[in-house]
């Protein structure tokens, strides 16, 4: 069905589904779902170590820096007198600064004392359980891009998001197998009201997908939401007793917290949920230029945000995290996928552990306008930093194009690959008897191929991660089914799976509960669209 809004993308993925000719061989040679079903899991368990990049004196002289702008420039909060009230009681040096703005203090070694009630490692519970992820330690979960109010395509160009494109994106995701989370506002659907299209996107993410998923953080009453949808789906009980949703909340560097995110961490600690805490962080502009300046900076700042969960209520979970980038000091734009915030991300992962927090950080960033080469190597430079630096959470792990400001389709595809080859990365590697092959080798001896060994064959599925996407065919074979480049592909792609897309089963009287929630909800106000 085709929406009143114009968007026809089911009507292309109809079309798309029965490929003929050059498509259908191609088609052939893609196993797609039954590939690579060794390293399928709910999450990753990284089985590399990870890279500490800095000596323990550097790691010393960056927390005391961190410890130092706490306690000579402390953190300003503005318009919530329930925070700085709890933060006073912990034992931080208030001083009012304007009405609903204050400044707060704090000695060192105060905030880590907090913290020390914070979980090492929980578990997010999915609404299908095989779904659930472990979010800490040596897991690892991969989440789509987050937050642009733009998509494209290689059909209708760059445009502004829509509910369509939101729920497509959901579809995406659920049916990747190399993605661990649903994550939050994948794009943003500007065709709803600001003030109720946070309902709309959570029941997305409830209804067409069975994986954990982000709740809204935009206004405390949507906060509030979230969770209540999350007691219809998962009973208040369990909703009390577990975490089944995060919030992933931003403070307004440098140095701010603002009353809009604070109020929804403390709505999410108080239901015993999860936060993600991030300073979004542009060196130069709101953080200084130098790379050790602006993570001890991002430190500092989250730390602030993940003490506030442990004051609402102890063992709240609670994600360090940090989004470091840079920026072209010629002309004042952000700039995505260089080496600077890489070596930042590796860091902040030596100080997650050191700290005995979850880390989320870096991600698929690149600043190009569309996915080309320049978006795989921006891409891939902050990627790998996540990967190596010990990320648990890695939000933006595909669609990210333009500087966060547009979500692509096409890109989408591409990175769920890279997600997917990283899985057989991050499994590392098993040295035994078997694996050092050698009864191979003396199966036939010097100058004998091996292609047809009991070696060989034992090993022919899970030897090599297997690509559902790329073309490594000979040239020639690949000039003379199409000589398609991997844009073409993934347009190709993308649209097959929403063509082939099923939802996964609800029970009916809660979906029929959900969708009497958001009506009552919806009914309750009056459109506003700022």
């Amino acid at each position: 069905m085709v929406r009143e809004n114009g968007s026809v993308i089911v009507e292309r993925t109809q079309s798309s589904a029965k490929p003929r000719g050059r498509a259908a061989r191609r088609a052939s040679r893609q196993g797609g779902a039954e590939q690579n079903k060794h390293l399928k899991v709910p999450y990753i368990t990284r089985n590399i170590p990870t890279y500490d990049l800095l000596d323990e004196e550097s790691l010393i002289k960056i927390e005391q820096a961190a410890d130092t702008i706490l306690a000579e420039l402390g953190i300003e909060f503005r318009d919530d007198p329930e925070t700085v009230d709890l933060f006073k009681k912990a034992g931080g040096d208030v001083t009012p600064i304007s009405d609903g703005v204050w400044n707060i203090k704090f000695e060192p070694g105060m905030i880590r004392e907090i913290l020390k009630t914070a979980p090492e490692r929980f578990t997010q519970h999915a609404r299908n359980p095989i779904n659930s992820v472990d979010i800490g330690g040596d897991a690892m979960v991969f989440a789509p891009a987050y937050g642009s109010p733009f998509v494209m395509d290689m059909d209708r160009g760059r445009r502004y998001g829509t509910l369509d494109d939101f729920e497509n994106f959901v579809k995406l995701a659920q049916s990747s197998p190399w993605l661990h989370h649903s994550g939050g506002t994948i794009c943003e659907p500007t065709d709803i009201p600001v003030n109720k299209r946070h309902l709309d996107m959570v029941l997305a993410h409830m209804r067409y997908s069975d994986r954990a998923f982000l709740g809204s953080v935009t206004a405390p009453e949507r906060a509030v939401d979230s969770i209540e949808m999350c007691r219809v789906l998962f009973g208040s009980e369990f909703v009390d007793q577990n975490c089944v949703i995060m919030g992933n909340f931003n403070s307004t560097s440098p140095l701010v917290w603002d009353g809009i995110s604070t109020q929804g961490i403390r709505a999410y600690a108080e239901a015993g949920q999860g936060s993600i805490l991030l300073p979004f962080l542009l060196g130069g502009a709101v953080t200084p230029v130098t790379m050790p300046g602006a993570v001890a900076q991002g430190l500092a700042e989250s730390m602030i945000g993940c003490a506030l969960t442990q004051l609402v209520r102890p063992g709240a979970p609670a994600i360090l995290a940090s989004f470091l980038s840079s920026l072209s000091l010629r002309s004042g734009s952000p700039t995505f996928g260089t080496p600077e915030p890489a070596l930042g991300s590796l860091v902040m992962g030596q100080l997650a552990r050191r700290l005995k927090l979850p880390l989320r950080c870096a991600g698929n960033f690149p600043t190009s306008k569309l996915p080309d080469a320049q978006a795989t190597t921006q891409g891939m430079m902050s990627m790998m930093s996540a990967v190596q630096g010990g990320a648990n959470y890695i939000l933006h792990s595909a669609g990210f194009l333009d500087g966060l400001l547009s979500m692509s389709y096409e890109k989408f595809i591409m990175d769920t690959d890279i997600c997917g080859a990283l899985h057989a990365y991050l499994k590392g590697l098993e040295v035994n008897d078997d694996t050092l092959g050698l009864d191979s080798l003396r199966e036939g001896g010097p100058g004998q191929h091996m292609f047809g060994s009991a070696h060989t064959l034992r090993h022919y599925e899970t030897a090599y991660w297997d690509t559902d996407f790329n073309d490594d065919q000979p040239y020639e074979s690949w000039f003379e089914q199409g000589g398609d480049d991997a844009t073409t592909r993934a347009n190709r792609k993308w649209k097959q799976i929403l063509a082939n897309y099923q939802a996964p089963h609800m029970d009916v009287d809660k979906e029929e509960a959900l969708l009497d929630f958001v009506a009552r909800r919806k009914a309750e106000m009056k459109d506003a669209w700022y």
